[in-house]
């Protein structure tokens, strides 16, 4: 299934100004990419439902005016935007420790879609990659500011190895660790090419770095029809984790620095739930995983 994204044609519009009379332009992403709404629609307006899990987003909003894009429907699916704002605000701890720790270290976001980390990680000193699809790097080209010298746009097709190598992250780590991410890709990914993306990360990366994941647990395989947010792209869940502890068993450098389950939000009666279900879901239904690696 094929997406049409509007946008409003202009580049780098000032946030708040009218665009009602811009020239449109028409984006074709197919389902996967056009996921890219849902977190964006969800750190926009997603406060409104969480205002404790109120994220900050100061461009998610702009981005939404200039995409011209019937995003309301995404914030029927409460369960998508709590996990959006719940996963941005560990994925924000997470990455602010690593930089105060490693503040000229470099970070990178894989499938990055329109998210925009940089705004809360600048730290001065550090560096950031925002990597996606062509189609997308040129929707971000449009309508985020220009890259300034310590934040780049790069294009990557992670179902294709030599990921690594194609961002020149072996040049720009300088014995330092690094900082992934890549949120709401990997469980579209088929669990070969999953498994093919984490040891590209644990045979390549420092010593130190880290990659913050999420997962769902394999019983959501193949259930996306369900989802009210993603159901609508035709995008199809085709990984997820019958164990957490499986994930350390791709290459023998990964360690799980930490991990989070989404059924926390939800209070004594989400941990209780989880608990009788992990029989049967034997990983939580959504879950969040800092991975780091050892030495070689």
């Amino acid at each position: 299934m094929s997406v049409s994204i509007r946008s409003c044609g202009r580049t780098h519009c000032p946030p708040g100004e009218v665009i009602a009379d811009c020239r449109v332009r028409q984006t074709q992403l197919p389902a996967v990419p056009s996921t890219l709404l849902i977190p964006l629609a969800a750190r926009a307006h997603g406060a409104r439902l969480y205002p404790w899990l109120d994220c900050q987003d100061h461009d998610a909003r702009h981005l939404l005016d200039c995409l011209q894009t019937d995003w309301r429907p995404m914030l029927q699916d409460r369960v998508a935007v709590l996990n959006v704002l719940w996963r941005t605000r560990l994925i924000k701890g997470w990455a602010g420790a690593f930089f105060q720790r490693h503040p000229e270290a470099t970070g990178v976001a894989l499938g990055c879609g329109l998210s925009h980390y940089f705004q809360w990680l600048d730290v001065g000193t550090n560096r950031w990659i925002d990597a996606d699809l062509p189609e997308v790097c040129q929707l971000r080209h449009t309508l985020l500011p220009p890259a300034r010298e310590r934040r780049l746009n790069a294009a990557v097709d992670l179902t294709r190895p030599g990921w690594w190598e194609a961002l020149s992250l072996s040049r720009l780590d300088d014995g330092q660790p690094l900082f992934l991410v890549c949120e709401g890709v990997l469980m579209y990914l088929s669990p070969p090419r999953v498994r093919a993306i984490l040891a590209e990360f644990a045979d390549r990366a420092p010593a130190g770095s880290v990659l913050a994941l999420d997962a769902i647990s394999h019983v959501g395989v193949g259930q996306a029809r369900h989802s009210l947010s993603v159901g609508r792209t035709g995008a199809e869940f085709h990984w997820g984790l019958h164990q957490i502890d499986e994930l350390l068993h791709i290459h023998p450098r990964l360690r799980i620095a930490e991990s989070r389950s989404v059924s926390e939000c939800y209070g004594w009666m989400g941990w209780a739930a989880e608990t009788l279900c992990l029989p049967w879901t034997g990983a939580p239904l959504y879950a969040l995983v800092a991975l780091t690696v050892g030495p070689r």
